[in-house]
């Protein structure tokens, strides 16, 4: 059975108790990680997860609070025993800024350091991430002010998807990219150029036909009253829950 961690639910700015928003999604034989703008190391050991197993890494988009972190991930999960080579997976844009940073570090006294194994991703509609004996991952183009993709995660064992918005303003990408997910995670920064509000977001879970809406990405003071009107769409929206764990 496939299980969803939210490693982070903050915006670049949150609640003092919310870090940026990351993901993991693992079951018995697998484990992928979205984005790494804070400490995901970090947030991986909190969860109990083993960041040794990590099967890939995924970046959505350039932006720090989903991207700066690269270089810390790899210095933490090499010094954690981690020798065999990384999968890391994004659009062009989202890996070349993961290289930039990662290259300002002199790092060639690190003895067996993993080999980074980049993987492009088309920024297209329903765009192969990867796909192997326990996942099917697509990726869709959102709106947000540089490229960026929400992610479709199908776990062909169990037939469970989990779906992604990432940043975006509404878009009906996210309504076929969350087309009957058992779990959509869309974030609600708030109205704005390049973000969603809670209301918006639950609007298009229920286009999509989604069971389940987690809210991410979440801004300062934004509380479960505030849900309101997102529920009059959608009566299964919540607050993401900061290191919560979520049987799908």
């Amino acid at each position: 059975m496939p299980t969803l961690y939210l490693l982070g639910t903050g915006a670049a700015v949150s609640d003092p108790h919310r870090t940026t928003t990351m993901l993991a999604l693992a079951d018995e034989a697998s484990l992928i990680v979205i984005d790494c703008g804070g400490d995901v190391i970090q947030r991986m050991l909190a969860a109990g997860l083993d960041p040794v197993r990590l099967t890939a890494l995924i970046l959505t988009h350039e932006h720090p609070d989903h991207n700066s972190g690269f270089p810390l991930f790899m210095e933490r999960i090499w010094l954690l025993g981690r020798r065999t080579p990384i999968a890391i997976y994004g659009i062009l844009p989202a890996i070349d800024q993961a290289r930039r940073c990662f290259d300002t570090y002199n790092t060639s006294g690190w003895q067996g350091l993993p080999a980074r194994d980049w993987h492009e991703v088309d920024y297209k509609a329903g765009a192969l991430v990867f796909e192997d004996d326990r996942w099917r991952v697509r990726a869709w183009p959102v709106v947000h002010p540089v490229p960026t993709v929400g992610l479709r995660f199908e776990h062909r064992p169990t037939g469970k998807v989990i779906a992604y918005s990432c940043d975006t303003e509404p878009t009906d990408a996210v309504v076929e990219l969350g087309r009957g997910a058992d779990i959509l995670v869309h974030e609600a920064t708030g109205k704005g150029p390049g973000h969603t509000s809670p209301e918006d977001a639950a609007y298009l879970a229920a286009q999509a036909g989604a069971r389940r809406l987690l809210l991410v990405h979440l801004p300062p003071g934004l509380t479960d009253a505030d849900l309101e009107s997102a529920r009059q769409h959608l009566a299964a929206t919540e607050l993401g829950e900061e290191l919560g764990r979520y049987e799908v």
